[in-house]
């Protein structure tokens, strides 16, 4: 089965999708994701995972499940996802209300050499996690549809949702956010009003 894969800047998708995004909390996948998170604008809700391929999405659903009142994006790319397909049953079994999981599809391994990934060979993410009981699944090809899906992040109360966003291939520069773990980690934590010792 041949993959077509996506035109859309994946800078331009990540910034458009995080627009406006008030009190949203973001987890970030590994590699590429994090760049384009960060160069979409810093803040003190932003996750950024380093060196834990394929578990973006079992730290957003633990964040969501800990702060229900909170929506909770993991932006995560199509490799990380692949890596992680068990989470996304675990996440589909738990049911967060208030957890979006969206997949920056370009079908490549971009940390690694851009070798074709799973998805760049025919699998279909977006299939993969409506069979793994995903109630909502959308598949994004464009800004606009980019524009109409940013409008269900703030929602806690229809989740969990699954976004397979198209995005074409290709490895923008790099635009590193923070790499210290504790440093991140304290400060969502104050972020969320906890204290930090």
């Amino acid at each position: 089965m041949a993959a077509t894969f996506g035109t859309m800047d994946r800078r331009e998708a990540v910034k458009t999708l995080l627009m406006d995004r008030k009190n949203l909390l973001v987890v970030t996948g590994l590699g590429s994701p994090s760049y384009d998170v960060f160069a979409a604008g810093e803040h003190d809700g932003n996750f950024y995972l380093w060196g834990a391929m394929g578990g973006a999405a079992m730290v957003g659903l633990g964040l969501a499940l800990a702060q229900p009142k909170r929506p909770v994006v993991v932006i995560t790319g199509d490799g990380e996802a692949l890596m992680g397909l068990g989470s996304l049953l675990t996440v589909a079994v738990k049911k967060p209300l208030n957890l979006t999981i969206a997949v920056l599809d370009n079908g490549h391994y971009g940390e690694t050499g851009m070798q074709l990934s799973h998805s760049g060979l025919g699998s279909r993410l977006e299939v993969i996690a409506e069979g793994a009981g995903f109630d909502s699944v959308t598949q994004i090809t464009d800004l606009k549809g980019v524009v109409e899906f940013r409008a269900h992040l703030h929602n806690i109360g229809n989740g969990p949702r699954f976004a397979r966003i198209k995005i074409a291939p290709g490895n923008p520069e790099r635009a590193l956010p923070p790499r210290d773990g504790t440093f991140v980690k304290n400060r969502l934590r104050q972020h969320l009003g906890f204290a930090v010792s």
